[in-house]
């Protein structure tokens, strides 16, 4: 790890127009074989083969240097005999023009890639054995274990071993650099490992996404190890690199020179008030200063992630269709608009041939797509049009997707008719002033759309009934006429009046106004309370 900072109708007909928005989610169906034990003792051989490197080339492996490009030589070797596709990559802005190590197992969707890496070099300072020969040797026995278990691939693996990280993650910057666009957005997640074995651990999972943090958490509760989030990392190793290109991220680590708390040490042993690692960045980092344990852990963990993201067998091509709202009503004669959209997601395989139809429809109505048929992951709108002949009451709507590997369909519930409606309120006295505008609101939470008449119910308290100018405007602020005005001087007295009133296609939810403006003067009143049925 470096070192950082951290309906239309009159009252012949009504339309329900119902549109259908689809967008594919890709995704794999798949059976995933259980992920294998990763041996320690085959870890710790590497490490013991990457200090022995250091140890001849001046006790470092730092980029630009002999021991650096000997651990590379090393990991290749490993690789290559194990069947892997390898490339050097030389980094151009690296110290040395050091070389990262590229090496992808031929198996699998090359169009998602799952990506694991750590960087090789240490600090010229020591040999670096956790820092990050840890990170290294762990994601090669997994390459290597991948490679002699050779399960069903769902999607490719790629591991990277980066040079040059502890001057400014340069390798991993210059091979996230130099990836076409349309390459990048192959690499579904990476995934950094830097210092997995300190001496006094702590085990953290990067958070920067939740969904690859929770496969870490899934595994280290399975053995019942608690897990925190990685903040002392953060930005610091070779993940940021990927980050920075949108590219989903996670990881573990241990911990590098940061104090471990008491509470810290409660949880996984060790010391309290002592650095995770005491020899990081010093040439103490040897043999010695890992750790068994959390080397042993993460490693699996490792190869956890890698099967359960990678690996299993896809089935055959199938796909969902859901609809977002599961009902709606048309008044005969009047006017309103439903949108309804449709979800589709491809559960397993590509996207496929979808077409669409119709069925359970009240007599005098009809239904028809536009277009009829879809790939999916595009869409269509629905409209159902009822007639005068056309009886009130509830039908039960199937839409029906007829794809290439399987039927799927959604219910819709069309009510035609007056429906129930929901009361709203406003429980607030407002004063009449004379020759002023009052404006009391209301607040409705209903949902869809407020078809006619809408009904008031008004409260007041007032000298003369033909005074005033009652109005209501709709959350869409259009205004509505709520009655003409009188002859003669009526009180509204205490009884409430109800008045229906004709309105177009409106949306139920949001702020009725009711406007009442004084038009004679010399007179009070009081607008005591008034509710509206949508």
């Amino acid at each position: 790890m470096r070192t950082g900072q951290r309906l239309r109708a009159g009252f012949v007909s009504a339309a329900l127009a119902l549109a259908m928005g689809v967008s594919a989610i890709p995704a794999h169906a798949a059976t995933v074989a259980a992920a294998p034990d990763i041996s320690l003792a085959n870890v710790k051989a590497h490490l013991t083969q990457l200090q022995t490197i250091a140890q001849q080339n001046g006790g470092n492996r730092s980029a630009g240097g002999g021991g650096y490009a000997a651990s590379v030589s090393y990991v290749e070797g490993k690789l290559q005999a194990a069947g892997y596709n390898v490339t050097r990559q030389t980094c151009t802005s690296c110290l040395g023009q050091s070389q990262n190590l590229i090496a992808e197992w031929p198996q699998g969707d090359a169009s998602q890639v799952i990506m694991l890496g750590a960087h090789l070099d240490s600090v010229s300072a020591g040999p670096g054995i956790n820092d990050n020969g840890s990170g290294s040797a762990a994601i090669l026995e997994t390459a290597l274990t991948l490679a002699q278990t050779n399960p069903a691939m769902a999607k490719r693996v790629r591991f990277g071993w980066w040079a040059d990280e502890e001057s400014g993650l340069k390798g991993s910057k210059y091979y996230v650099a130099q990836l076409p666009a349309a390459e990048r957005t192959k690499i579904k997640t990476y995934l950094n490992f830097d210092m997995i074995g300190s001496k006094n651990w702590g085990h953290f999972v990067y958070d920067d996404v939740a969904s690859v943090k929770a496969v870490f958490d899934e595994y280290f509760q399975s053995i019942g190890v608690q897990t925190e989030g990685d903040t002392e990392g953060d930005g610091r190793s070779d993940h940021a690199s990927f980050k920075s290109a949108g590219i989903p991220v996670g990881g573990l680590a241990t911990g590098a020179g940061a104090i471990k708390t008491a509470a810290q040490a409660q949880k996984w042993g060790g010391t309290s008030g002592a650095a995770y690692d005491a020899c990081y960045h010093r040439a103490c980092d040897t043999m010695s200063s890992v750790a068994d344990t959390p080397l042993d852990r993460n490693s699996d963990a490792i190869a956890y992630a890698v099967w359960k993201l990678a690996t299993g067998t896809s089935q055959a091509n199938d796909y969902s269709l859901t609809l977002s709202a599961s009902s709606g009503t048309v008044q005969p004669g009047q006017s309103a608009t439903v949108t309804v959209t449709v979800n589709t997601a491809t559960t397993a395989g590509s996207a496929q041939s979808v077409a669409l139809s119709a069925s359970g429809l009240p007599a005098g109505a009809t239904a028809s797509f536009s277009p009829a048929s879809i790939q999916s992951g595009a869409s269509s709108t629905l409209t159902i049009t009822t007639s005068g002949s056309t009886p009130n009451g509830t039908s039960q709507i199937t839409v029906t997707g007829d794809g290439v590997s399987a039927d799927r369909s959604a219910q819709y519930s069309l009510t035609v008719g007056t429906s129930a409606g929901r009361t709203f309120g406003n429980g607030t006295d407002f004063p009449i002033q004379d020759l002023a505008t009052l404006q009391s609101p209301v607040t409705s939470t209903a949902t869809g759309s407020a078809v006619t008449p809408v009904r008031l119910s008004i409260t007041a308290t007032h000298t003369c009934y033909q005074d005033l100018r009652i109005q209501l405007k709709s959350p869409s602020a259009k205004t509505y006429s709520v009655k003409a005005t009188g002859s003669g001087c009526t009180p509204f007295g205490t009884t409430p009046r109800t008045y229906s009133v004709p309105v177009t296609a409106e949306t139920a939810g949001g702020t009725w106004t009711l406007v009442v403006y004084d038009a004679y003067a010399q007179d009070t009143g009081t607008l005591d309370t008034w509710s509206i049925t949508v």
